[in-house]
């Protein structure tokens, strides 16, 4: 005797759960919505600001009007900031310090990753001996103010010949970067199940082939962390690139801070406003990219540990 089909359930189109349907719209909601609102006025208001202010000629400018919208568009301004403006007695614009923060960029950023992430695999899988206090130095390096260090660093590079160099400045991020790259890369690292390194190292897997192989391709999301609090903090800085550049070598926020800061004549509001949008665009653009890789990663082990 046959056993009788089983019933197959058919869902018509546009059928679903019954039942009263959740309330979309609560207090708590508009609360959270108010708070949201708030927040991205507080910070698009002076984004705002900039944009209008930079496209503005300098006679609208002096009428006053401050939210109003130009009634005469011009990107003068955006080429006089890029080209011709005087920073200091230079009067080429912020374009050469643009080209010297992505020299330092680069090399830093990559540098720094790399001997992070490998320094973090070491420290989690490989239990090379004094790990705990290897681990323990780095960290207390991480939360050391970088002032302390800068008249050492000082002295070390006029003696090898570093100083006024783009090298004193990559091997400075490099150097200050390691304690805080090394940190998330070995707690994402811990993470990561350990008898999946056994079975490469049963496999025959070596040191450097296990990490290129295996542990780099699973690193994506923390990769993307760590470019991101690379790339923020490098572009950001003023203080290594006004102590250690020299003259020739000096990075974009340098630059910008002898833009603005004018010792006689009238103040272009408009020129310096370009010329902080422009500075402030290669953070932004790295941001809004990869904003959604960057929660990712962090939630997968950046506050692990």
């Amino acid at each position: 005797m046959s056993t009788p089909p089983a019933k197959i359930h058919h869902v018509r189109m546009g059928e679903g759960p019954s039942g009263r349907a959740p309330k979309s719209i609560g207090p708590a909601r508009i609360g959270i919505y108010a708070f949201l609102v708030i927040s991205a006025l507080f910070f698009l208001l002076p984004l705002y600001v900039m944009i209008i202010t930079s496209i503005k000629p300098m006679e609208e400018i002096r009428l006053g009007g401050l939210f109003s919208l130009p009634t005469t568009v011009t990107f003068e301004p955006w080429a006089k900031a890029w080209s011709s403006a005087c920073t200091g007695l230079d009067c080429r614009g912020i374009s050469p310090g643009f080209w010297n923060s992505v020299k330092i960029l680069v090399p830093s950023v990559f540098c720094s990753i790399f001997v992070g992430a490998l320094t973090g695999y070491a420290l989690s899988f490989w239990r090379v001996r004094f790990a705990n206090l290897l681990f323990a130095a780095l960290l207390l390096g991480a939360f050391l103010p970088y002032q302390v260090f800068i008249y050492p660093l000082v002295r070390i590079y006029s003696a090898t010949g570093l100083f006024s160099t783009i090298y004193a400045l990559v091997l400075t991020h490099v150097i200050f970067g390691l304690p805080v790259i090394t940190l998330l890369f070995r707690n994402y690292y811990a993470g990561i199940p350990i008898d999946l390194f056994k079975a490469a190292r049963v496999d025959g897997g070596r040191f450097f082939s296990i990490f290129f192989r295996l542990m780099l391709p699973m690193s994506i999301p923390m990769l993307v962390v760590a470019v991101i609090l690379q790339v923020t903090g490098i572009w950001n800085d003023f203080i290594m690139g006004l102590t250690f550049g020299g003259l020739a070598n000096r990075p974009m926020t340098v630059q910008l801070t002898n833009l603005v800061a004018p010792t006689e004549g009238e103040i272009a509001y408009n020129v310096n406003m370009a010329a902080t949008i422009m500075t402030a665009a290669v953070p932004l653009i790295v941001y809004f990219v990869s904003g959604r890789w960057f929660v990712r990663g962090i939630a997968a082990g950046a506050v692990k540990g």
